[in-house]
């Protein structure tokens, strides 16, 4: 049997189905983008507002509508301070005048009145009649003159020494580094912290038993009496009490009254100097000294006056160091501390007088001594206040 070749059909093949192109679907945006659009559309439309709330109030046409509710509460914060901020403010002013100016306005209304008129209950602020001779007398009994003489000398003296030391101490711990100079800076803020109640004991012993390292008594050795204007005790020290060497020497060594506090103010404004400064002149063959000299000194002459000013305002006022080391009347603070009983013993012949009936002259005594005080600060206010200013006391 013949093989039948069975030849199968093959199957016409079925034609693909074009591929569709694939559509990228949009990404969502994401939280953050949204949030963006949103803050730069609300951005966008509050400057709308606001350029069209301007232009309103600038035109007058001002609409409450317009306004959103921050715009209205603030309007409504600004009225209610406008009305109350001034009425707090004169009672500020008024509180502060009251507390600073009552003293001064009392001591000026008693002390040009006659001293009958202080038992006269219709008189309080305005006196009935004026009289020059309660000045006249504290006058003459403060010898008030000569007092006032050794008092500008010693103060003019120290306040020079204090300035001149206290600028080379500060130049030194604002730009050089040396071995000690935390300690050295510790100590100075010291003498700002401690009082001087607490070192006045060993002060005083210092100077009223002098010996200055046995160069007193070498002195005596070699056959002199004195030493300094004053007579050698046993041969071996001196009492310098009441010799005015004891407030110049140190101010001189820094150590005078406030020292402290002025080394720190001119420290701190070397320190902001640009250091460009003293480079250039050591270019130009400057030294140290020289540089202090020519560029430091020209470029603090704010520091200096407001140190200076202030050093002459506290040795003025200065009664507790001088009295320490002065038994005399010979500042005008101590004068004006001891005036009671130099009224008692001169104006009223040793008889003790109420302060009541005696206060017509004390008054007159403080105008005295805050006088001098007074015309300074009028005629170096200006400087007073811009030294202030850029001294190392601010910022």
């Amino acid at each position: 049997m013949a093989k039948e070749k069975i030849v199968k059909e093959k199957a016409p093949k079925q034609l693909k189905e074009p591929k569709q192109p694939k559509v990228k679907k949009p990404k969502e945006p994401s939280q953050e983008k949204l949030e963006r659009e949103f803050n730069k559309e609300r951005a966008k439309r509050l400057r709308e507002r606001e350029k069209a709330y301007r232009a309103a109030k600038k035109a007058g046409t001002l609409d409450e509508r317009q306004m959103t509710p921050e715009h209205l509460r603030y309007l409504r914060r600004k009225r209610i301070i406008e009305k109350v901020w001034p009425i707090f403010r004169f009672l500020i002013l008024f509180g502060l005048c009251f507390v600073i100016l009552y003293p001064l306005i009392y001591m000026i209304s008693t002390a040009f009145r006659p001293s009958v008129q202080m038992t006269d209950p219709s008189v309080i602020w305005l006196p009935k009649s004026l009289t020059l001779n309660n000045i006249i007398e504290v006058w003459e009994t403060m010898e008030f003159g000569s007092t006032l003489l050794n008092t500008v000398v010693l103060n003019l003296v120290c306040s020079l020494l204090s300035v001149v030391v206290c600028a080379v101490t500060g130049y030194g711990f604002a730009r050089f580094n040396f071995k000690g100079k935390g300690i050295l800076f510790a100590i100075v803020i010291m003498q700002i912290i401690v009082p001087p109640q607490i070192t006045v004991i060993p002060v005083y012993l210092q100077w009223a038993f002098f010996k200055c390292a046995g160069l007193v008594k070498a002195v005596a050795a070699s056959g002199a009496t004195t030493f300094l204007g004053m007579s050698i005790n046993e041969g071996t020290y001196v009492s310098l009490i009441n010799h005015k060497i004891v407030m110049y020497a140190p101010a001189l060594f820094v150590n005078g009254i406030k020292s402290g506090l002025f080394i720190l103010i001119f420290r701190q404004f070397f320190k902001g100097l640009p250091k460009e400064l003293e480079d250039a002149a050591y270019l130009d063959g400057c030294g140290p000294f020289k540089t202090f000299i020519k560029i430091m000194v020209p470029n603090a002459s704010s520091s200096f006056l407001t140190v200076f000013l202030f050093s002459i305002v506290w040795y003025w006022n200065d009664y507790y160091v001088s009295s320490t080391f002065f038994t005399n009347n010979h500042t005008v603070a101590l004068a004006l501390q001891k005036l009671s009983a130099t009224l008692d013993a001169k104006l009223f012949n040793g008889a003790q007088v109420g302060t009541r009936k005696k206060i017509v002259w004390l008054e007159s005594g403080c105008i005295l001594a805050i006088a001098p005080i007074l015309v300074m600060y009028i005629f170096l206010q200006k400087h007073f206040t811009e030294g202030l200013e850029r001294s190392g006391l601010v910022g």
